[in-house]
This record gives C-alpha cells, sequence and structure tokens, in this order.
C-alpha cells in the first residue's frame, strides 16, 4: 500500500506583519473571483451613490476592461484617495450600523482589492463641484482635474495582469462575459427604477429604461416567464414579499430563472429556496425548476448580510418564522386559479397560422352580449351530481351544440360566476369543449378531476376528516409477504387515508373499506398501489414528508378516465368544480388542465379578416 507524500517542512520564520499590497491582493482572492465580481461590486457602489443610470462597458470578457459609468452624487475630490484605501467607507460608521446595513456595499475593500490585481482609474464629480476629479489605482495617488459629468467613472483594465496564475483559472471571453451579463441582469431585476445599458466589445447586448417591477421581468427574462406567471405581494408585520412567481408551465430543466432578493440584494439562501420550492410541490414534481422574481423586505436588523465575503448568503434572526411565510405566501399565489384570482387566463396565442404558444391575459369581468347562459341553468344550481360527488350539476340533459341561442332574455352571466363557460361536447372522449365570453375553453378532463380529487383529499386528510366508505362484500386478493407485513404494520397510517385493509391468511388480504372519495375507484388494485407507496415512502413518515405523491397517486385511480363518455350535466359540473378548486389550472404533474382560444385566435387561424 502506498503512502501518501508528505508535505515539505516549512522554514522557520519570524512573525511580521504583510505587506498592504499583499494584503490586498489576499482580500482580492475573496472578492475579485473573476469579472463579473468586479461587476457586481461596481454596481452595487454606483446604486449605493443614488444612480439612476447606469451604463456597462466591458471588453473581452471583462478581463481587458470593465467600465462603470454612473449619474451617482459623486466623490468629493478629498475622499477619493480614501475610496482606494482599504477598509474605508461611508456606509457605516458603528457596530449599530453594521447590525442593521441597508446599503448593498458596506465593506469598504472592494476598490482597494480591485487596484491590487488591475489597473483602476476613477473619475468623479459632485453636483457642487466645478469639474470632475481623477484618481489612480496606485499607491499615494492624488487626484487631478479632469472633465466629466455629475456621476462617477470606474475604469478597470488588464485584469489579473499581476497575478497571472489566477488569471489561467479564468474561462473563454464568451463565457466570463456571460458571467458578468447574468450580474447584470440580476441588479437590474432588484431595480427596475435604474435605467442599465450593457455593450460588450463595443456592441450594446441589452438596454433597460427605468420602469416597473413587471415590465423590467419581462424584459430580462422574455416574454415566456411574462406570459405565465402571477403576481404577488403579501405582508404581515414587518415583513413584505413582493415580485412574480412562474406557473408550472414556464417551469425550467435548469434553476437558471430564479431570483430572490432580500432587501434588494440578491442572495443564493438554502431556507428560501427551500421554501419556494416546498411551495410548488403541488404543482410542479419530477426535475423541472420554477421560475420566480421575488422580493424580501424587512427590518434590516432581523437579517445578517454579513456572513459571506461576496455578501450572497444571509441569516435571518428568525429563520423558522421567514421560511413559513415566504411558504404560505407563494402557496397563497399559486393557489389562486383564474376564478379565485380574476387575473391570468392560460391561454394559447395563435403563432402565425399553425401554431399555438402560451400566454396569459387579464380576465374580462362580463360577457359579451354574444354568450348567454344555456337554457335551465339558472334554475338548477341546487341539484348535484353524482359524477363528482357534490359538484353543482344542471337540468340540461339535452342541451347541444345548438342549445345555445346568440341572445336570450333573463338569463345574464358574467365571467366571474362561471369564467370556464359552458359545455359543448367532448372531443374522442378525452377533451370537454366549452364556451366562454372569450371564445373557446378546452379541458383535459382527466387531469382537471385528478386535481380536483387531489385537493379534496389533502383537506380532508388536514382535517381529520377523511369520510369512509365501507365496503358491503370486502374485496380479497392474494398478497405477497411483504404486502401482508405492510397492511399490518402501517394500519394507523392506512386508517388515517381511510382504508381498512386487514390479513385473512399469510397470503390473503381484505380491504374492508376505501375513502369516500375514492369510491369509485377498483379496490384491489387502489390497495395494491396505497401499500406499494407506504412501503417505499416508509411507513408513518408517509403522511409528512411524502403526504403529497401518495395522495396524487389516490387521485389518479379515481380520476375520470380518457373515452368514458360524459353528458352536458356531467361536463358542466367538472367546469364548475374547477372554478371551486385551488390549483385547477394545473394537474398534480404541473401540466395545464385547461387553455384558452379566444376569438381572436380562432379568426387568425381561420384567416379571418386578412
Amino acid at each position: 500500500m502506498n503512502s501518501p507524500p508528505s508535505l515539505p517542512s516549512l522554514p522557520a520564520r519570524p512573525i511580521r506583519p504583510l505587506p498592504d499590497q499583499l494584503i490586498s491582493q489576499i482580500a482580492a482572492g475573496e472578492v475579485v473571483e473573476r469579472p463579473s465580481a468586479v461587476v457586481k461590486e461596481l454596481l452595487e457602489n454606483a446604486l449605493d451613490a443614488g444612480a439612476t443610470q447606469i451604463m456597462v462597458k466591458l471588453e473581452q470578457g471583462g478581463v481587458k476592461r470593465i467600465a462603470i459609468i454612473d449619474n451617482g452624487g459623486g466623490i468629493p475630490a478629498d475622499q477619493l484617495p480614501l475610496a482606494l484605501a482599504r477598509h474605508a467607507t461611508s456606509k457605516i460608521a458603528s457596530l449599530a450600523d453594521l447590525e442593521s446595513v441597508a446599503s448593498l456595499g458596506f465593506r469598504g475593500e472592494a476598490l482597494a482589492s480591485i487596484a491590487s490585481v488591475a489597473q483602476l482609474n476613477i473619475v468623479s464629480r459632485t453636483a457642487d463641484s466645478a469639474h470632475a476629479w481623477e484618481i489612480a489605482g496606485v499607491p499615494d495617488a492624488r487626484p487631478a482635474p479632469s472633465s466629466g459629468a455629475v456621476g462617477t467613472t470606474v475604469d478597470v483594465q488588464d485584469l489579473y495582469f499581476n497575478t497571472p496564475a489566477r488569471r489561467k483559472f479564468l474561462k473563454s471571453e464568451q463565457t466570463e462575459f456571460g458571467h458578468c451579463a447574468e450580474v447584470v441582469r440580476r441588479i437590474a431585476l432588484s431595480r427596475p427604477d435604474v435605467s442599465f445599458s450593457l455593450s460588450h466589445n463595443g456592441k450594446t447586448i441589452d438596454h433597460w429604461n427605468a420602469s416597473d417591477e413587471a415590465k423590467r421581468s419581462a424584459q430580462v427574462l422574455g416574454t415566456e416567464f411574462a406570459q405565465a406567471r402571477v403576481p404577488l405581494d403579501e405582508g404581515s408585520g414587518v415583513l413584505r414579499l413582493h415580485g412574480f412567481v412562474g406557473l408550472p408551465t414556464a417551469a425550467r430543466n435548469r434553476a437558471d430563472s430564479q431570483y430572490f432578493y432580500v432587501n434588494g440584494r440578491f442572495v443564493r439562501d438554502k431556507l428560501l429556496t427551500h421554501a419556494v420550492r416546498a411551495a410548488y410541490e403541488d404543482v410542479l414534481h419530477g426535475d423541472r425548476y420554477p421560475s420566480y422574481v421575488l422580493s424580501l423586505d424587512l427590518d434590516p436588523s432581523l437579517v445578517d448580510v454579513n456572513v459571506h465575503p461576496a455578501k450572497i448568503e444571509v441569516r435571518f434572526r428568525d429563520s423558522r418564522a421567514i421560511h413559513q411565510f415566504v411558504f404560505h405566501a407563494v402557496s397563497r399565489a399559486l393557489a389562486q386559479t383564474s376564478a379565485t384570482a380574476g387575473g391570468a387566463l392560460p391561454a394559447p396565442v395563435a403563432a402565425g397560422h399553425s401554431s399555438l404558444a402560451w400566454r396569459t391575459e387579464p380576465q374580462q369581468t362580463s360577457f359579451s352580449s354574444q354568450f348567454v347562459t344555456p337554457p335551465g341553468v339558472a334554475q338548477n344550481m341546487e341539484q348535484y351530481g353524482a359524477l363528482f360527488g357534490g359538484i353543482p350539476t344542471y337540468d340540461t340533459a339535452s342541451i347541444g351544440v345548438s342549445s345555445f341561442p346568440h341572445t336570450a332574455q333573463n338569463a345574464p352571466s358574467t365571467d366571474e360566476e362561471f369564467p370556464l363557460g359552458f359545455a359543448l361536447a367532448q372531443l374522442h372522449g378525452i377533451y370537454v369543449l366549452a364556451q366562454n365570453s372569450k371564445g373557446l375553453v378546452l379541458v383535459d378532463m382527466h387531469a382537471a378531476h385528478e386535481r380536483i380529487l387531489y385537493e379534496q383529499l389533502k383537506n380532508a386528510l388536514d382535517e381529520d376528516a377523511m369520510q369512509v366508505q365501507p365496503l358491503l362484500i370486502p374485496v380479497t386478493f392474494h398478497a405477497d409477504a411483504v404486502e401482508v407485513g405492510t397492511a399490518e404494520e402501517s394500519r394507523d397510517t392506512l386508517r388515517a387515508l381511510g382504508f381498512d385493509i386487514a390479513a385473512m391468511s399469510p397470503t390473503t388480504l381484505a380491504v374492508r373499506s376505501i375513502p369516500a372519495l375514492l369510491k369509485t375507484a377498483d379496490a384491489q388494485s387502489l390497495a395494491r398501489d396505497v401499500l406499494r407507496d407506504v412501503r417505499e415512502f416508509g411507513g408513518s413518515r408517509v403522511l409528512v414528508e411524502r403526504r403529497n405523491e401518495l395522495l396524487g397517486t389516490l387521485a389518479c385511480h379515481t380520476a375520470v378516465r380518457a373515452n368514458r363518455s360524459l353528458t352536458i350535466p356531467e361536463m358542466n359540473a367538472l367546469l364548475r368544480q374547477m372554478e371551486a378548486t385551488e390549483r385547477a389550472d394545473q394537474c398534480n404533474h404541473g401540466r395545464p388542465t385547461w387553455i384558452q382560444l379566444a376569438l381572436a385566435d380562432l379568426d387568425r387561424l381561420f384567416l379571418r379578416g386578412q
């Protein structure tokens, strides 16, 4: 066996202070990891200076040159040398300031660290100065008169020119530029009130004028996110969470569209990421990642931003309360449907004349004069359908496509009452076709019913009110030893779920009762699947850690299957229950349960008016 090589012993040397230049270069190893870190530090300084317009100019991915030009308050001439000194800043003056940091930068070492590994030059002018002043980032430099507008220009050239070993660890020009551009995007998202311009090698890449949160997030993240997002703005005491969460239809294969800010500072915090991900559990499964832009505002004294050299991690004084607040706020936003939120409707937009792409649009509040409630609907709201259990149905069994008149009296209806409209027909035993004020609604009946059952099961379990359906004749089936053992060991868990499964012999199980919500399911198949999930997820822990997956399995068993013929009243009952169910716009796997084809979309498909 080969022993590991021994490290060489260091010669004995006296303890002595390090030179200032070496101290700054060591600090630069933490602060200036790559060109994008320089961009971040300089942009934060510009925002702290009150800038409303910022230009970012890069050359060769930021390695050759990084220039940040802002219209902020500027730096007085006599303070320019101090701006380049280590641990010199105007942003904090005491321990109390450090414990409630309200600025983006505060350590006072960014400029000194950058100057130690690059050629740095600053030109700055305050509003009361007759002209600008310039200083180079070299020891003992003194300001000299210069020309320039009010604000500050920081020009960084030849990064790592004096530390070539560090430069070798940089990636390609395009990769380094990509990191710089991402930093600009992050900061631009946090400050929509500031205009940003980004150029690379003399070519303008991005330009965003000052706007609001909605427009800036659409500009930065693109139309796909803008067309499938839900606004969020909740407050509780000193906490406020605002921004946008993407619908499951906007989920991505990578976690590259997740932006979380704490008091305006972009952070990667495991606590916050977990809270958001947990809120998506009911609507997004598998390896997909949600998209979101969220900002958490709170008292600065309740969060420590000084726990990471790059200030990208934070620590909360009451982390559990923060987690719960974020989780519930995002959950409530995602739980809103088109029926309850009065906001966005999932709708495809005709792209050209042959393909469809996703969008959302504001929900209208009243029906047009060309659409009215089918006869008999208003008079029969008290009746209930047998198929969906407690869902309003209507005495409209004979209603067909031809039964929808163009005009009628005494039959008012609004989108607020019936946003999904009323059923017209069933397509290939899979889709429900309905008409609302906007045009045509297409519903995946299995996905929609699966979500309805899932939410009903979840509510029943949460309220400890799972209704049980005893079987008149117990269903017996042959079981292996593992299934029998699981039934005996997890009896309490199964009963909490509404199941009574007993061992009749070492090889036989009997199903005596099942959840009433699943009474139409095949008892044997249902029992086998619940036993499998309970065994796989860990017995009693399944109700805490893997409850959603288990309830999803149960809901899938009973949801109406493809090729199941539904009557018009049954289809209308499904639509009404969708409108009354949280998260009904997506199935348990994050896929849409319905889409909207507006009349304008249909007109484009058929070239009407062209």
